[in-house]
């Protein structure tokens, strides 16, 4: 008895009526919850509506407007909420557009034609063209690029009104003249120390390679006045351009560096700088928001900058709390304040971009990851591919209406990226920080971060110039929609074939050769390159780009049209990777602004170009490309015969007087070309007067063998030039701005080709001649 214990009746521990009564309890729950949430979205929704009301009522307010429907000419005291920016150069026909410098700015003061004086509070945009400099050198030494934010400088401006309604300036003041800037007040101390650090970053990064120099103060502050156009072109085709601009990835690696993986953020064993410089957490998390102050400063104020301030704060929020379920609601919050401190973000792609990118990194990719791990997939290369897969997915549709193009090497070029991310970025803040007070150390620095910078860069410029780099889309949000539901379909098929690796080997099989498109395999399913070719005139669009087989691999190109993707690809395609000679026939911007695209990744000899150095800034151009890779520029002159392999030709015109020609297009080079047996003549933009004069020299005799004449583009031949040939050549010749195909004939039988036959977007070929009457094309 002692030690048992008395039976107890128990009974079951059923309780029905509870359990009843619970189920409208919970439903009664949900609906009060369901209830607060569209409250809460309608509040948002109101005050978001009455910040943009109250900002677009204060936009439209003061004398700037009335001012700008007049075009009244004016005279303000603006102030500068952003760093200057340069335009980059357009090619529109045959010359590049002038630069001009860009200032978000507000107008303090401003001085209508009556001679009023008004103090006022209006965002403008500042345009102040610039006169045209013989290289962009001198450019960049404009006074007006050196302003720094928060500037007062008084401009003697047209205000005009702005091109969008609901844009956030009242009005664009266009400053012309050229006249350097009358400052009126300096910047602020705090923006004039982020100034010289910036210019120490430049400074310290002035003597690395082309891309390094230009990349290395984009990655750590925003700064891409280096980058040139055909790089950043690269960047766009393979969506590495959120490398470029200051994002929450910059803002989140600077502080893991300090305090570490978020996971080990509130234990004993976290890592990064903090714990080893004995900095206890809280004081951690202060430190966190002194360097988010820092970077929003040295990055500047403006609204990219505060989207990723405000993103990678998110970041410093899982670091201190080490909770991942904070995220979401943080990045709702982040979203609302930033729209009621600025609607005008609410219209913003990049801002819209960004959001649904660090979404996708804090919902997508974590399961996705996860769903990897459980089919056998390393953790590291997992989290990677989930994360590059998961931001394309939600990012492609808005990317495609503003590019109508869908990027097929986005996720792997992202992929092989991101393995330099880090270190460029890291080494880059520290050169940043070193510069000011140790200019060798920085430079050192600056030199170890090139070669991740470097890297970064070859992947952008590889991935862009295959062939099957992208597809076309349609530009619109019905366009948007289709390829949202293609990716929702890509993503059903891929949890499916993830499991079964021999099908995912051979689906990568055909996806490479789709995107690289190899020339055997490309001359075995559609034709091209066509075999024994020895002539092609790639589609670049205004301008020329033609090529001259001279071997395997091997060709003489003769002007490089004013697209460096274009022509890139169309050399990829006839496989070429040697160029003994490059022929510029003349300066103009549709045949000289390519070139980086030939000389990308090719072996070239030489630059052969005209005498006649104009556009000078073009002529410029062409030399430092050249100057860059160590390329001789040589003179053409006529009576130069050379020859390469079974390639040889004559140079017929410039002569070499003199004599000053009547503009760039009367200088082009013209060339006789003979190619196992096909004779071509190349006239480079020869007008009539060139045509007349050339017509009237000794060279005009060997005129009677050719094959082929590529004509101006202006589709003219004179029939004084015509009067040597002794046969009758008959071509198709393409004209720019969408009209139709005109012929060009002569007299008085046929010979030589037709190169009719495929449209625009396909390349000309011209191959030998048959004996029966030839036909050149494809």
């Amino acid at each position: 008895m002692g030690g048992t214990e008395p039976k107890v009746d128990r009974e079951p521990q059923v309780c029905p009526e509870p359990l009843v009564s619970r189920g409208p309890a919970r439903l009664s729950s949900y609906s009060a919850g369901a209830k607060v949430s569209v409250a809460a979205v309608l509040l948002c929704v109101a005050a978001s509506a009455a910040s943009a009301g109250l900002h677009g009522a204060d936009l439209r307010r003061g004398p700037v407007p009335r001012l700008a429907e007049r075009y009244a000419p004016v005279t303000a005291e603006v102030e500068l909420t952003s760093d200057p920016r340069l335009t980059r150069p357009r090619i529109n026909g045959n010359h590049a557009t002038p630069a001009a410098v860009l200032l978000q700015a507000e107008v303090r003061r401003v001085k209508g034609p009556d001679g009023a004086v008004v103090d006022t509070r209006t965002p403008v945009l500042v345009i102040v063209d610039m006169a045209r400099r013989s290289s962009a050198g001198e450019r960049g030494r404009s006074p007006w690029l050196t302003l720094l934010p928060s500037t007062r400088v008084r401009v003697a401006a047209q205000a005009v009104p702005a091109l969008a309604g609901g844009d956030k300036v009242a009005a664009v003041l266009r400053v012309r003249g050229g006249r350097p800037p009358e400052v009126v007040e300096e910047a602020s101390a705090a923006q004039r120390f982020a100034g010289r650090l910036r210019e120490g970053l430049r400074e310290a990064t002035d003597g690395l390679d082309g891309d390094a120099r230009a990349l290395l103060p984009g990655f750590v502050v925003g700064d891409t006045s280096r980058v040139p156009a055909e790089l950043d072109e690269a960047f766009k085709a393979t969506d590495l351009t959120h490398l470029l601009a200051v994002s929450g990835a910059n803002f989140t690696i600077l502080l893991a560096l300090f305090i570490g993986p978020p996971g080990l953020a509130q234990r004993a064993e976290r890592r990064g700088l903090a714990p080893r410089l004995g900095i206890p957490l809280r004081a951690t998390a202060l430190v966190g928001g002194a360097l988010t102050l820092g970077f929003v400063i040295v990055c500047r104020p403006e609204p990219s900058v505060v989207r990723a301030a405000a993103c990678g704060s998110i970041a410093l929020l899982a670091i201190v709390t080490g909770r991942r379920r904070s995220l979401v609601p943080a990045l709702a919050t982040a979203v609302l304040l930033l729209v009621l401190y600025d609607p005008w973000l609410a219209r913003s792609y990049g801002f819209l971009l960004s959001v649904l990118a660090t979404g996708a990194l804090l919902l997508l990719a974590p399961r996705w990851s996860a769903a990897l791990q459980r089919r056998r997939v390393p953790p590291r290369p997992a989290e990677a591919l989930a994360a590059a897969g998961a931001a394309q997915a939600v990012c492609a549709p808005v990317v495609v209406v503003l590019s109508a193009k869908v990027s097929l090497v986005a996720v792997p070029c992202n992929l092989l990226a991101e393995v330099a991310v880090a270190p460029a970025t890291v080494l880059g803040f520290a050169t940043l920080a070193a510069a000011p007070v140790a200019m060798p150390v920085a430079e050192c620095i600056a030199w170890c971060a090139s070669w991740p910078a470097g890297w970064i860069a070859d992947i952008a410029r590889t991935g862009a110039s295959l062939p099957g780099a992208g597809m076309d889309w349609p530009g619109s949000w019905t366009g948007a929609a289709l390829l949202a539901l293609v990716t929702v379909v890509a993503v059903f098929v891929g949890r499916r074939l993830v499991g079964r690796p021999w099908l995912v080997g051979a689906c990568l099989v055909v996806f490479l050769l789709a995107v690289v498109q190899p020339p055997p395999l490309t001359r075995v399913i559609t034709g091209w390159p066509p075999p024994g070719w020895r002539f092609v005139m790639c589609d670049v669009g205004q301008g020329d780009a033609t090529v001259l087989a001279a071997g395997d691999g091997r060709g003489v190109v003769v002007d490089a049209g004013p697209d460096p993707v274009l022509v890139d690809r169309c050399l990829t395609a006839l496989g070429i990777t040697e160029i003994p000679l490059v022929v510029l026939t003349h300066f103009h911007a549709d045949h000289v602004a390519g070139l980086p695209g030939v000389l990308r990744g090719r072996a070239v000899g030489a630059i052969e170009t005209t005498g006649f150095q104009e556009p000078a800034d073009q002529a410029q151009f062409v030399h430092r490309e050249a100057a860059a890779r160590r390329i001789p520029v040589t003179r053409a002159v006529a009576g130069q015969e050379r020859r390469t392999g079974g390639l040889a030709w004559r140079v017929l015109w410039p002569p070499g007087d003199t004599a000053t020609p009547d503009g760039p297009n009367d200088a082009s080079v013209t060339m006789l070309v003979r190619s196992a047996g096909l004779t071509l003549l190349l006239l480079g933009d020869l007008e009539p007067p060139a045509q007349r004069e050339l017509s009237r020299s000794p060279a005009v005799a060997e005129l009677a063998a050719v094959d082929v004449v590529k004509v101006a583009h202006h589709t003219f031949l004179g029939a004084y030039l015509l009067e040597g040939f002794g046969a009758l050549i008959r071509l198709r010749v393409r004209r720019s701005g969408g009209r139709s195909p005109r012929t060009t004939r002569t007299r008085p039988r046929t010979a030589g080709c037709t190169p009719g036959g495929p449209d625009r977007g396909e390349r000309r070929a011209s191959g030998p001649r048959p004996p029966a009457r030839p036909r050149c094309g494809r």
